[in-house]
């Protein structure tokens, strides 16, 4: 028996899709025609039938199910249907002429909404197939809200996480209109650390820390290494030529004054900001050297967090190929052999090993974000 089509008596802005499977004709044409006059009705004479229309026919409703057909039987088709999730949601009620309490409850446990005993009573089959359109109905509908809501969800996050970049890369920029050389020093810097944390992920001493997640983080917060640069007076901070001792001391405060006004930022915050905390370690320590000759605590190896490692190579690399005004840029490899040349005692040595790594990269990165006057 082919799959036939019964045209509903009266149309509607939503007609539900009914499909009815069951071996016998008779009962399907029984069913069809009580069931035709207020829905669209589709029928199939077996399970596999059934499952090929399902799948065909994408905007069924509702399923009538007989139970006891010959090789796939009404189990077996519920089954099928629970494994795909394009057919998952569709409700199935079963209609059988078993009465066995086990017998439903099998049927209930594999997924079915209801029984329909036979012989069939017509009120009763259009009263319990109204109400499960009714419960579906009000299912999609809750399920459409959920999805939008998702959706506007999403869109208000990503619209916080955007003014939260373009707050943490207004903040940067304002240190950077008092020091006017670093030019794209930020985005350079930000992307030299992501290349590096991504390069160490795998690595046995960094893996712990360095998710996907974190590394998002490290990104977020690197533009901010330099913040304190806006407490150092102009006189030490523009000065073209090389710094007196008193005048080097204050300078070197400005990792401090970072560090501090970002600590402030966490005690203002309703909770604790996750980049907040990476970008205090980055302001406060970034100028520390493995071997215990940085400052402002002369932390020395492992003491060291690791995201201000990894902003001490960024920083540097950068500062060497970039024009001062008292020195022109380097050459790239000029630069790299400088950074090789300080490992073990200005770099952690596994960070220099993945910065050769990924020295190709910084050399894009680097050019993708070339300041005008280093042209």
């Amino acid at each position: 028996m082919t799959a036939t089509l019964v045209t509903p008596q009266a149309s509607a802005p939503r007609i539900a899709t009914l499909l009815l499977v069951d071996d016998t004709p008779e009962n399907l044409t029984v069913l069809a025609e009580l069931l035709a006059p207020s829905y669209r009705v589709l029928v199939a004479n077996s399970g596999p039938r059934a499952l090929h229309l399902v799948l065909s026919e994408p905007n069924v409703d509702m399923i009538l199910l007989d139970v006891m057909m010959p090789g796939m039987d009404g189990y077996g088709v519920l089954a099928k249907l629970k494994e795909n999730p394009a057919t998952a949601h569709v409700p199935v009620i079963f209609v059988t002429a078993m009465t066995a309490v086990e017998e439903e409850q099998r049927g209930f446990d594999l997924g079915a909404v209801d029984y329909i005993t036979k012989p069939i009573r017509p009120p009763i089959v259009l009263a319990r197939v109204k109400a499960q359109l009714e419960l579906k109905e009000a299912r999609d509908w809750l399920k459409n809200k959920n999805e939008v809501l998702e959706a506007e969800v999403e869109a208000r996050l990503a619209e916080i996480l955007l003014i939260q970049d373009v707050s943490i890369h207004a903040l940067a920029r304002l240190a950077e209109t008092r020091d006017p050389e670093t030019g794209n020093h930020i985005r350079r810097t930000q992307s030299y650390v992501r290349t590096l944390a991504t390069r160490l992920r795998t690595h046995p001493g960094f893996s712990d820390l360095l998710r996907a997640d974190y590394i998002d983080q490290l990104a977020k917060s690197a533009p901010l290494h330099d913040i304190g640069k806006v407490g150092i007076p102009d006189q030490i901070l523009l000065k073209p030529g090389k710094l007196t001792p008193t005048e080097w001391e204050i300078m070197k405060t400005h990792a401090r004054l970072g560090s501090d006004a970002i600590e402030q930022a966490e005690r203002d915050a309703v909770k604790p900001v996750a980049f907040l905390a990476i970008a205090k370690q980055i302001a406060h320590w970034h100028h520390e050297k493995w071997d215990g000759s940085g400052y402002p605590d002369a932390l020395a190896g492992d003491a060291i967090p690791i995201p201000a490692r990894l902003m001490a190579l960024a920083d540097v690399f950068d500062a060497l190929i970039s024009r001062r005004v008292y020195k022109p840029p380097m050459p790239y490899e000029q630069a790299r052999e400088i950074i090789v040349g300080d490992r073990g005692r200005h770099f952690d040595p596994d960070v220099v090993d993945a910065f050769l790594g990924v020295f190709g990269e910084f050399v894009a990165i680097a050019e993708r974000y070339r300041d005008a006057a280093s042209a």
